[in-house]
C-alpha cells in the first residue's frame, strides 16, 4: 500500500469519531431548531419546518442573557490572558529547566478534580457565612457577612480559576519556543526589554496567544456549571437556558435554537476579534515594512 493511502487509512478513525460524535449531534441540534414542541409531553416534531423557534430565542427575555453571556466570556478570557501571560513568561524565562516541570505539574493539579467538585468548593470559600467572610470580618475588613455568592462577580471568579490552565499551558509551550538567542540579539541590536517583549516575543507566541484564547472563551461560553453554583439568577448564563429547556420544559426545538445561536454568537464573536487585531496591527506592519527604493529592487532581482 503508497503511503499517502497508509496515511489516509490511519487517519479514517479520527474521521468516524468526528462524524458520529461532532457532526451528527449538531446536525441534530439544527435539525431540531427548525421544529416546535408538540404539546405537553412531546419533546419535538419536525413535521412543520420554521424559524419560529429562533425568534423566540432571541426575545427580549432571552436576549439580555446572551448578551450577559457574552460579557462574562470576554472578560473571564481578558482575565485569564492578563493573569496567565505573566504566569507563562515567567515560567518561561525566569524558572531554571529543572524546576518547568514541577510548575507544569502545579497548573495541572485543578484538572485532577472534578469540574463541579472545584465549583462547589469556591460556592462554600465565598458564602455569606463561610470562612472567607469570617475572616474578613474579624479583621474588620467587613461589617457583615460577604455579599459575593450568586452574583456575575462570582461567576467571574469561577470562571477564571477553572479555565485559567488552559491558557496558561499553550502560552508557556509558547513563550518556550521562543528561544533565548532571538531576545539576545534584539537586546544586541539596541532594543529595551519592553521593545524586545512587543517586537520579538509577543509576535512569535502569538500561535500559543490564539490557542489559548479559542481554549477558554468557546467552553467557556458554554459553561453552566459555574453559573449555576455561583450565580444563580443573577448571573444566568445560556448555557443554562439550553439545559433548562433540554431538562425540564422538554421543549428541544427552542433549545436546539438557543443552541445554534449560541453557537452563532461565538463564532461572530472570534471573528470579531479577529477582525479588530487585524485592523489594530494594520499600522505596526506598515511601519516596520522594509520599502526597497528602484535600484535596490533591481539588484535584487538581479
Amino acid at each position: 500500500m503508497p503511503k499517502r493511502q497508509l496515511g489516509a487509512a490511519l487517519a479514517i478513525p479520527a474521521w468516524v469519531w468526528l462524524l458520529v460524535f461532532f457532526v451528527a449531534p449538531v446536525g441534530m441540534v439544527v435539525w431540531f431548531s427548525f421544529g416546535y414542541k408538540p404539546g405537553i409531553f412531546g419533546t419535538h416534531a419536525n413535521d412543520v419546518l420554521s424559524l419560529d423557534r429562533y425568534v423566540e430565542a432571541l426575545s427580549p427575555t432571552f436576549f439580555t442573557t446572551f448578551l450577559n453571556t457574552l460579557w462574562v466570556g470576554a472578560t473571564g478570557t481578558i482575565l485569564c490572558f492578563l493573569i496567565g501571560a505573566p504566569v507563562a513568561y515567567w515560567m518561561a524565562f525566569k524558572v531554571r529547566p529543572q524546576r518547568r516541570g514541577l510548575l507544569i505539574a502545579l497548573v495541572l493539579i485543578p484538572f485532577w478534580t472534578n469540574f463541579l467538585i472545584r465549583t462547589i468548593g469556591w460556592q462554600v470559600i465565598i458564602a455569606p457565612e463561610g470562612w472567607l467572610s469570617t475572616a474578613l470580618q474579624s479583621v474588620g475588613l467587613l461589617d457583615g457577612p460577604l455579599d459575593l455568592l450568586y452574583t456575575r462577580t462570582a461567576v467571574l471568579l469561577g470562571v477564571v480559576y477553572n479555565y485559567l490552565p488552559l491558557m496558561i499551558l499553550p502560552l508557556f509551550v509558547a513563550f518556550d519556543r521562543v528561544g533565548p538567542a532571538l531576545r539576545e540579539a534584539s537586546k544586541d541590536l539596541g532594543a529595551g526589554k519592553a521593545s524586545t517583549f512587543l517586537r520579538v516575543t509577543l509576535p512569535l507566541a502569538r500561535p500559543g496567544i490564539i490557542a489559548g484564547v479559542l481554549l477558554v472563551f468557546i467552553p467557556l461560553m458554554g459553561d453552566y456549571i459555574t453559573a449555576t453554583v455561583l450565580g444563580g439568577a443573577k448571573g444566568n448564563m445560556v448555557g443554562q437556558l439550553v439545559a433548562s429547556q433540554f431538562q425540564t420544559a422538554q421543549n428541544w426545538a427552542l433549545g436546539s435554537a438557543m443552541a445554534v445561536v449560541l453557537m452563532l454568537v461565538i463564532a461572530l464573536s472570534i471573528g470579531a476579534a479577529a477582525l479588530l487585531i487585524w485592523l489594530i496591527s494594520l499600522p505596526f506592519r506598515a511601519r516596520n515594512s522594509l520599502v526597497l527604493g528602484p535600484s535596490a529592487a533591481e539588484e535584487v532581482t538581479a
